[in-house]
Parts: structure tokens; C-alpha cells; sequence
């Protein structure tokens, strides 16, 4: 086993305009704990990632994040909640409600103003 230890890993998100990506995590269910006009920093249940105020189009429409919850049929009804779709949809992915996928995990997509593809996932209980 190494000696070398991870305080904390953070992926650097890009934002095409800034105060739209943080008002989208916003309704998503995150809160911006702290930010300026180049970056801002989002958090939900402890983890957060970094939006940036860069954008290059092929970078955003090639980058995926994975988000493992307990209950994605919560986050699923969030996101219908606060019309997610109807308020950021331009960018053409339209979510489907969360389905098993082969790999075992219970997941939907959703793609933020960006480009950047999220997989909301829950693991399924053994058995199922």
C-alpha cells in the first residue's frame, strides 16, 4: 500500500456562460459555496467540483460525470420539479426517467448548459 494519501479530488467543469451553469446546479440541488467571476465552487452532501468560466466546445460536449446517489428517483423528480429541462433543455438531450442499465446501476442523463453529459445513478440492491 502507498504512503501517498488523497485529501480531496475535484473535476474542473466548463461553463459557456457562467451565471446560467450556477443558476442549473442550483436547481439541480447544489449550492455554490463560494465563487467570482472566473470560477465558482459547488457543492451538494459534502462533494463539490469547480465551474469554470472557459469554454471550449468539443472539451464539454466529450466530458461525462458520474454522480452516485442514494436515490435517484428523488433526483429524478427534482429535476421535473424545477423543470430542468424546460428551463435548460437547448442543448438537445431530453432525460428519460431512470432506468436499470446492464452494468447494474439504476441511472438517467441530463446534460447541463454546456454540453457536459451527467449519469445520475443508485446502485440496486443485490437480487434485483
Amino acid at each position: 500500500m502507498s504512503d501517498l494519501k488523497i485529501i480531496e479530488l475535484k473535476a474542473h467543469l466548463p461553463a459557456k456562460d457562467l451565471e446560467l451553469s450556477k443558476r442549473f446546479y442550483e436547481d439541480l440541488g447544489f449550492c455554490v459555496a463560494w465563487g467570482n467571476e472566473n470560477m465558482a465552487q459547488l457543492v451538494c452532501s459534502g462533494h463539490s467540483f469547480l465551474l469554470n468560466n472557459f469554454y471550449v466546445k468539443e472539451f464539454a460536449e466529450n466530458l461525462q460525470m458520474h454522480l452516485l446517489v442514494d436515490d435517484v428517483d428523488a433526483w429524478w423528480q427534482r429535476v421535473q420539479d424545477k423543470q430542468i429541462v424546460a428551463r435548460y433543455g437547448q442543448n438537445g438531450v431530453t432525460p428519460e426517467p431512470p432506468e436499470l442499465r446492464p452494468w447494474g446501476l439504476r441511472d438517467f442523463v441530463l446534460q447541463d448548459p454546456a454540453g457536459v453529459l451527467w449519469r445520475i445513478a443508485q446502485e440496486e440492491p443485490a437480487g434485483t
